[in-house]
């Protein structure tokens, strides 16, 4: 049996003094352990593959007494609590930050912006906001502009982790362990908060690196949107009658065209500037391996596959 014991208080490497819940319970040797939570309510708004696995890792790490699911249907609501990712979950977004101390959206990018000024509005005055989105420039600068002083106690972040598939029955506890997750500050976000939200990313096993969200957006295009952009042209321009041909080259260069198009559509908009800068170098890149083909410049060829082969073997498998 569960016996919550009253909130305490403690303080952080800042000194600020922050909320603790005392959790005590009776093991099987029928002794009494106590368990310190880092943060008494985390909301997670959309819990999906990344909001769930936030969910079972904080859980799992006893980084939170509640973690409350936000979302629209309450019947994937529930399989997620059965699944262990959220302890409660709420049907619309006020009631379910109410008593938050962290939120997190993780909703598509197209919602972030709106979520978080909302969420800034009707939580605590002390309650940090995060997301998990994959675009930056465009997000901030809409909490900036509609959230006026609040949005300082936003700190956007965007966590490298995840895969094609979707939803609270795909996630899974070590999703971020030894993951990268950006965390991309600007000179408003207020420091304490942007400090918590870094180390809440490094209390899941993630590494955390600081970045504008200009310098993230120019890094994604190249890194994450333009490979899906790329995978998805491939997929889209192999003839059907070769399809039942492919083998492993081809399904793991398009894994990741198995994504969902409207989402994808949305981050390919919010980041098109940069999308579109990266395909021009890759466009370029593409032509001089083409001029070669046309006339016979093999080792000119070779120079660019083996380019191709030290960039990828530095990442190792």
């Amino acid at each position: 049996m569960r016996r919550f014991e009253p909130n305490d208080f403690t303080t952080n490497r800042n000194g600020q003094a922050i909320r603790t819940c005392q959790f005590s319970r009776q093991t099987l040797a029928g002794k009494q352990n106590s368990v310190t939570y880092r943060w008494d309510t985390i909301a997670i708004a959309g819990v999906g593959l990344i909001g769930g696995s936030i969910g079972l890792a904080a859980l799992e790490r006893q980084l939170a007494r509640r973690i409350i699911g936000i979302g629209r249907h309450p019947q994937k609501l529930e399989q997620a609590q059965a699944l262990g990712a959220i302890t409660d979950f709420a049907t619309n977004l006020e009631d379910g930050v109410a008593e938050a101390q962290l939120i997190i959206i993780c909703t598509p990018v197209r919602f972030i912006a709106q979520q978080v000024c909302q969420a800034l509005a009707v939580s605590n005055g002390d309650a940090i906001v995060t997301d998990a989105g994959s675009t930056k420039q465009q997000i901030i600068d809409q909490v900036h502009q509609q959230a006026g002083e609040a949005a300082e106690r936003f700190v956007g972040s965007h966590p490298l982790a995840g895969s094609e598939k979707s939803g609270a029955e795909h996630a899974v506890a070590n999703l971020f362990l030894n993951r990268s997750v950006i965390v991309t500050p600007t000179s408003a976000t207020n420091k304490i908060a942007q400090q918590q939200t870094i180390e809440f990313w490094q209390q899941l096993g993630s590494r955390t690196h600081l970045m504008t969200p200009a310098e993230h957006d120019q890094i994604l295009a190249a890194t994450s949107h333009l490979p899906h952009l790329l995978a998805s042209v491939l997929a889209a321009a192999t003839p059907d009658a070769a399809l039942p041909f492919v083998s492993t080259g081809w399904l793991d260069t398009t894994r990741v065209a198995a994504g969902d198009p409207e989402l994808w559509t949305q981050i390919l908009q919010q980041n098109q500037t940069e999308v579109r800068q990266s395909l021009s170098h890759f466009q370029s890149v593409l032509e001089q391996f083409s001029q070669a083909l046309d006339q016979d410049q093999w080792e000119t060829l070779a120079q660019i596959l083996a380019l191709g082969k030290t960039q990828r073997d530095a990442l190792g498998s």
